[in-house]
């Protein structure tokens, strides 16, 4: 009897450590959904269709060169950087890792490629690390450290 006690004990435990597990499966696909249709507008040349991936708040901070905080400035300081279609190139995101933190806000990390021409600035490679909730409007980036890497 104590030996069944406490393999339910065990098993109850287990079940419990596990959860969080059941929760990473549950919000990768959306996450990784909202990713994606971020990199088909920016493709597509649409910097206002990419930035709906972020939520729409005076509060989100995009920590690159420079630092932004809310969601215009962030907006903008995408158009002045990428105002044409060769500086916007053609994006790719890889290695892509969702941590959910719990039900509501998750990590985001992986890798960058923008595919350019010269005349766009070239190639442009990094990593980045986002924050994201999980909104009414679905998942979104509410913060975002991205950073370059040196271009060979």
């Amino acid at each position: 009897m104590r030996f069944r006690s406490a393999f339910l004990v065990a098993l109850v435990i287990g079940f419990s450590c596990a959860a969080p597990n059941l929760s990473a499966q549950s919000s990768d696909v959306p996450i990784k959904a909202m990713m994606q249709k971020s990199a088909d507008d920016w493709n597509r040349g649409d910097i206002d269709a990419f930035a709906a991936s972020y939520k729409n708040s005076p509060d989100i901070l995009f920590m690159g060169d420079p630092i932004n905080k809310g969601y215009a400035a962030m907006v903008a300081r995408y158009k002045k950087v990428y105002g044409t279609k060769a500086k916007m190139g053609v994006l790719t995101f890889s290695d892509l890792e969702v941590q959910p933190l719990d039900a509501k806000f998750a990590t985001v990390t992986g890798k960058f490629h923008l595919e350019r021409s010269a005349d766009g600035g070239g190639n442009a490679d990094g990593y980045y690390l986002l924050v994201c909730e999980k909104t009414k409007d679905g998942w979104k980036i509410i913060r975002d450290s991205s950073t370059s890497l040196p271009k060979k």
